[in-house]
């Protein structure tokens, strides 16, 4: 990382920008150029190994991407705001983020598919204490990634 000062090791820290973060960024190996998406996901902690789920559908570019290659890149940020800086005309945005690599796997049995869409369920602070249709599952597209690297950033607010 190049500028040093702005990494995060703090694992706590580290949970802390993935709860404050409402999409997660996955990119995908397409040949000449990446595939990026953005998707809603749900984040659970085994011990210190981070693990994400997203859904869609069960068609489509991400899919056969997934099937594919079974890795993917991840990005994830959040808290912007921009910071003019007068005594030395400067401009910065302040921001807390995390890259990462991944393996990423559709799930097939529909109890692990319940439990990733739980975990999702489970991130979305609006839907506390909503029933969801569980006659989805079978028609739904969930993915499980396990983090296999990441690196944590900020660019804190002046005092």
């Amino acid at each position: 990382m190049r500028k040093a000062d702005r990494e995060v090791k703090d694992f706590e820290i580290i949970k802390d920008i993935i709860a404050e973060c409402d999409s997660i960024k996955l990119a995908f190996n397409d040949g000449d150029y990446p595939y990026i998406v953005p998707l809603n996901f749900g984040v659970e902690y085994v011990d210190d190994q981070i693990i994400f789920y997203v859904h869609g559908a069960k068609v489509g570019k991400k899919v056969d991407l997934i099937e594919a290659n079974g890795k993917c890149g991840f990005e994830m940020d959040c808290t912007h705001v921009i910071e003019l800086i007068p005594e030395n005309k400067d401009i910065t945005m302040r921001y807390r983020s995390i890259i990462g690599k991944a393996n990423i796997e559709i799930l097939e049995d529909l109890g692990e598919k319940r439990h990733g869409l739980d975990v999702i369920m489970a991130g979305i602070k609006e839907a506390e204490g909503y029933e969801w249709n569980y006659d989805v599952v079978p028609h739904t597209m969930v993915a499980k990634l396990t983090v296999v690297e990441y690196a944590g950033k900020i660019n804190p607010v002046r005092k």
